[in-house]
């Protein structure tokens, strides 16, 4: 990039794109411009209807080590410190999961189901950025909840977030180890969770910008399930009868989290969710109520 060229808009994200595209970043076009409309402090709509203004300097040294950061496999949410899910924007950064288009597909069944539930409380397990707690609330207008995670920087995020969409009074956050950090004998109508599920053996070959990503949000143990048999074990502990356990998990491992939950016996009405890919995502069941 020619230090002593008039860059515009236009012209430098043509050659951002096509340097993107070298690199073989999967959205070069789509990144070029959210990474420059962060830099200029303007909607994406603007590179459009201006794109022969002339970037400053300071801009385009900004703009500059954004690519570098790109390059070098940090998702451009986190560069831009924001990401778009469900309709809604969360802060995000290097501490939490970026959250993902997949878990909107099964977020968005679970909350047609609940909507009209009125006053219930849910616990989001791994809350992360507290993208999946906030995103049921903002659209189940009565519900309030609690987002738990083991790392106080992931919980400083969620907090922010909860701020932002004025959600104090309706979600409460809690530092802990996922399931074990619910307080005994209080029961939920609902537990949400996205809990790290990729086999330990497996993370090394991730993509380079999930490698920055929180450890603690990936590794699932062993064989990735180690969250799920604890969900198994200990859910039903925390759920009212008919109150509902909604679950992601990786690609494959749908048939053994259902056994997991099936050998239970506790639970019922189950559900496997599919992704925009066509991929099992995620599985929702509801707690057996006992008949007299």
């Amino acid at each position: 990039m020619a230090a002593n060229t008039l860059w515009t808009i236009q012209r430098l994200l043509a050659w951002t794109t096509q340097y993107f595209q070298n690199h073989e970043i999967e959205s070069p076009r789509l990144d070029a411009e959210l990474l420059l409309a962060k830099v200029l402090h303007k909607q994406r709509i603007f590179l459009y209807t201006d794109f022969e203004e002339i970037v400053n300097p300071e801009e385009l040294a900004l703009f500059k080590s954004f690519i570098q950061k790109r390059v070098k496999g940090i998702s451009t949410a986190a560069i831009i410190g924001e990401k778009e899910f469900m309709g809604l924007t969360f802060h995000v950064n290097e501490d939490v999961l970026i959250p993902r288009p997949d878990t909107e597909t099964w977020l968005e069944k679970i909350i047609q189901y609940h909507r009209n539930d009125g006053v219930i409380e849910v616990a989001d397990l791994g809350t992360g950025s507290g993208a999946i707690l906030l995103s049921f609330l903002y659209y189940c207008k009565e519900a309030k909840g609690v987002g738990i995670d083991i790392s106080e920087k992931a919980i400083a995020v969620a907090k922010e977030n909860g701020k932002e969409l004025a959600m104090e009074e309706r979600a409460a956050w809690l530092l802990g180890d996922y399931i074990d950090a619910l307080p005994e004998g209080v029961l939920y109508d609902g537990i949400l969770s996205n809990p790290p599920y990729i086999p330990r053996s497996d993370i090394a070959h991730l993509q380079e910008e999930v490698k920055h990503e929180p450890m603690l949000a990936l590794d699932g143990g062993e064989d990735g399930l180690v969250f799920y048999r604890r969900l198994a074990e200990k859910a039903t502990a925390h759920l009212k009868e008919g109150g509902f356990l909604a679950v992601e998990f990786g690609i494959h491992q749908w048939e053994e989290i259902l056994s997991l939950l099936k050998e239970t016996g506790e639970f019922e009405d189950f559900e496997v969710i599919k992704d925009y890919g066509d991929i099992e995502r995620a599985i929702y069941c509801r707690k057996k109520k006992h008949h007299d």
